[in-house]
């Protein structure tokens, strides 16, 4: 296996309202490989977003290491931190959060431009991506124009734009119907198979979990490899 993320020893605590400490994670060590879907589930609170942030570089851990090919990604300064999730990081989330006023085509353009690319090397380059989710006759609606699946499919889009070396997806179907989770279910598998895409996916959504190459369990702030 061609490891392209690990973790070593990550704890991650909080305050919460009593102003006690709650230890989220607890000394977690894991490996993610590149071209497979890793799933991360648990029970809700059971800290599998905190790990999804600390592992894509969205938060800290209080103590541990996150090595992206060998490099820890926390001793990077705020600026190279957010160079290098440009760059090198796909995030889809639940809610997709798409700019409203803009149309779908500009929204996956975005992070292209802000790599510093030009704005019609942007829109061609976005173009090619949202055929590849099968968006090519949804270029230019706006994402009120948009069912909730295509809107997720423009959020996969701009996720892909800077051919990013992992998608990190957090509950990415769970604010869709059945047909809708399913379509963007099977987007994921064509990307892997085709494009040799990395996931690390939280999911509860029990077909997702079905795809996944490798699933970590979050109990008690421990993670434990299952497959």
């Amino acid at each position: 296996m061609n490891i392209i993320l690990e973790a070593k020893s990550i704890y991650k605590s909080y305050k919460n309202n009593s102003n006690n400490i709650l230890t989220v994670l607890k000394d977690v060590s894991l490996t993610i490989n590149k071209n497979e879907i890793t799933v991360i589930v648990g029970a809700s609170g059971s800290g599998k977003s905190t790990l999804l942030h600390i592992l894509s570089g969205l938060d800290e851990p209080d103590s541990g290491e996150v090595l992206f090919l060998g490099n820890n990604i926390h001793k990077l300064n705020n600026e190279q931190l957010s160079i290098f999730r440009n760059k090198n990081i796909g995030f889809v989330f639940q809610f997709h959060h798409l700019l409203p006023e803009f149309t779908a085509i500009e929204n996956v353009a975005i992070p292209y431009m802000v790599d510093g690319k030009s704005l019609k090397s942007a829109l061609l380059k976005a173009e090619e991506i949202m055929t590849l989710v099968g968006l090519s006759e949804r270029l230019h609606h706006k994402p009120a124009e948009l069912s909730g699946g295509e809107q997720q499919r423009v959020a996969i889009a701009r996720a892909l734009i800077n051919n990013p070396s992992i998608i990190f997806a957090d509950e990415p179907t769970g604010n869709l119907d059945s047909v809708n989770g399913e379509s963007i279910h099977q987007l994921f598998l064509k990307l892997k198979n085709e494009m040799n895409m990395t996931f690390v996916i939280v999911t509860h959504n029990s077909d997702l979990i079905k795809l996944a190459d490798t699933i970590f369990e979050i109990k008690d702030g421990i993670v434990q490899k299952k497959i």
